[in-house]
């Protein structure tokens, strides 16, 4: 059985499909952005008009989400380089392997989690 992987590598592999997501998401919008320039839908009063703006806000708020999960990768992929990844960031004591695994990019322990 090959050893489990460590977790820098479970971190980057998590951010590359995070990146690969990002990227999908984007090409989606630059598709719904083209699509709504290429109409002349009145948002207000053209029922698919509506549907291409709802569209639009829903996945900007997942895009938004990715980036920000994104975000929390590269500090946790910072804490592993620096030592500290595991250590809660309030008591400094060690964060369970349990919410590790669950969560990979928890700053904290259990007691300490917002």
């Amino acid at each position: 059985m090959p050893p489990e992987p460590g977790p820098g590598q479970r971190l980057a592999a998590e951010r590359a499909a995070v990146l690969e997501r990002l990227a999908g998401m984007e090409a989606d919008m630059e598709r719904l952005v083209a699509a709504s320039q290429d109409s002349n839908a009145d948002d207000e009063h053209d029922p698919e008009g509506q549907t291409i703006a709802y569209e639009r806000s829903q996945l900007g708020a997942l895009t938004d989400g990715q980036r920000t999960h994104l975000a929390e990768l590269d500090a946790a992929l910072a804490r592993v380089a620096a030592g500290t990844y595991g250590v809660c960031e309030v008591c400094g004591e060690p964060v369970p392997a349990g919410r590790l695994e669950a969560r990979p990019t928890a700053r904290t322990c259990v007691r300490h989690a917002g």
